[in-house]
């Protein structure tokens, strides 16, 4: 085990592209996109609405060793300023398995 960051991000699906690119120039190559994400924060609910799919929120989590989180945050801050999301950075494990023995 050794410990990493998780990045969380959720924000309006138009800006998806400029946070994946922010990640990757940040050096974060891996992550995972979950789409038509809904819930209530500060601002109030977020409904589900299928005909405005433009304006879907995402949810994407991606993990980094623990000094690239300064260049995430300052790729992604100036995103999420202008428009809209919020992102959270957590201490977390990462195990990893270096033989894989499974059988079929």
């Amino acid at each position: 085990m050794h410990p990493v960051k998780k990045i969380e991000i959720i924000a309006n699906s138009f800006e998806l592209g400029k946070i994946l690119e922010g990640l990757h120039q940040s050096g974060v190559h891996g992550h995972a996109v979950i789409h038509n994400v809904s819930g209530r924060g500060l601002r109030g609910a977020d409904t589900e609405d299928l005909d405005m799919t433009m304006l879907d929120n995402v949810y994407i989590i991606a993990f980094c060793m623990p000094d690239q989180i300064k260049p995430v945050v300052e790729h992604i801050k100036p995103i999420l300023n202008k428009f809209g999301g919020t992102c959270y950075v957590s201490d977390v494990m990462e195990i990893r398995s270096l033989r894989c023995v499974a059988s079929l």
